[in-house]
């Protein structure tokens, strides 16, 4: 069931719904979650089952603000809270020392956690609104909402077509940014990117003065996080990435009659079978992240068989979407 009438009345059903250790299909400025109390076991459990996501795998705890960094992470080396004034709210996820207590069965097993402050006004209203309830929900956990290893939902129908009527489900309308947060694993005494997101390396680098590392970079154990497995994000279709010139070269081998192919790309490419779906990819990375996603869905809903993408730029405004594009190929 889908919440879209009044804010404030849905904003409040959605917060009693986390506190009852119900799950709730939650809008963030990323992607949509399928939101949790991260301090009842029982109702995390249940995020793992609906969507045949492994246990050892990790989930990212949603929290209103900095002030609940306390209940749940041990300590915030100094680079850490750099990025969190300069980020949250917003799409950065920072994985700490966890405290021992907190959030065990959101954390795969693991001594750290992650932790996210969403900057949606819905999301946020929804964080707030558990903070104000007697007990409180002080943090909530939020996988995308969507099958595991599938593509992440951008709009309340994606979550409600993945799941069906049986999930409640708040409408904060399309996500501004497209793609799931930036990952910074902060427990190695430097910054360390897991997951690129819409805030790029360049971005980290300013605002705390420290070039983040890859996690290849580090032979030492780096701890697991959201979304880093090899083949995520992937549609019914299989996808390939080709530059435009392999793009072409490949439409030219195709008869007019080609079918069930569709192709998403900056470059201009010449194509002789009307069957074939042409659309364009965005100059900019911000704008492709956006519809990166809908556009994978769409696809699927045309019946595409075959999903050639071109290669993005192999620069740091996008490296966010060629991570989820990599890995999307990845699982075909």
């Amino acid at each position: 069931m889908i919440l879209d009438g009044n804010l404030d009345a849905s904003v409040q059903a959605a917060a009693q719904a986390l506190q009852r250790g119900e799950l709730l299909g939650l809008p963030t400025e990323t992607v949509y979650g399928l939101a949790a109390d991260s301090d009842n076991d029982a109702a995390v459990a249940q995020i793992f089952t609906a969507k045949g996501r492994p246990a050892n795998h990790p989930l990212i705890v949603h929290v209103a603000d900095s002030t609940a960094i306390t209940r749940y992470a041990k300590e915030v080396p100094l680079f850490a809270q750099q990025l969190i004034d300069a980020f949250w709210p917003g799409p950065l996820t920072l994985i700490l020392p966890r405290l021992p207590h907190a959030a065990k069965a959101s954390t795969g097993g693991q001594d750290s956690v992650g932790l996210r402050c969403p900057s949606h006004p819905v999301a946020h209203a929804v964080l707030q609104a558990c903070q104000q309830l007697t007990p409180p929900v002080w943090g909530v956990s939020a996988p995308s909402a969507n099958k595991f290893g599938r593509v992440s939902p951008t709009t309340a129908q994606h979550v409600a077509t993945e799941f069906g009527d049986r999930l409640l489900v708040l409408d904060g309308g399309a996500c501004a940014v497209g793609i799931e947060s930036t990952i910074v694993d902060c427990t190695r005494g430097q910054p360390v990117l897991l997951r690129p997101g819409a805030i790029t390396r360049d971005d980290i680098e300013r605002a705390c003065g420290l070039r983040p590392l890859s996690k290849e970079e580090l032979p030492a154990h780096t701890p697991r996080a959201s979304g880093t497995l090899l083949a995520h994000y992937a549609p019914n279709a299989k996808v390939r990435l080709m530059d435009a010139r392999q793009l072409q070269s490949a439409l030219d081998l195709l008869s007019a009659d080609g079918k069930n192919i569709a192709i998403y790309c900056r470059s201009p490419l010449k194509c002789s079978s009307p069957a074939i779906v042409l659309r364009a990819m965005p100059e900019q990375a911000l704008a492709a992240a956006r519809e990166l996603f809908g556009t994978l869905r769409d696809f699927d809903e045309l019946g595409a068989q075959l999903i050639w993408i071109e290669t993005p730029p192999d620069t740091s405004d996008w490296e966010g979407v060629r991570d989820r594009l990599q890995r999307a190929a990845a699982a075909g």
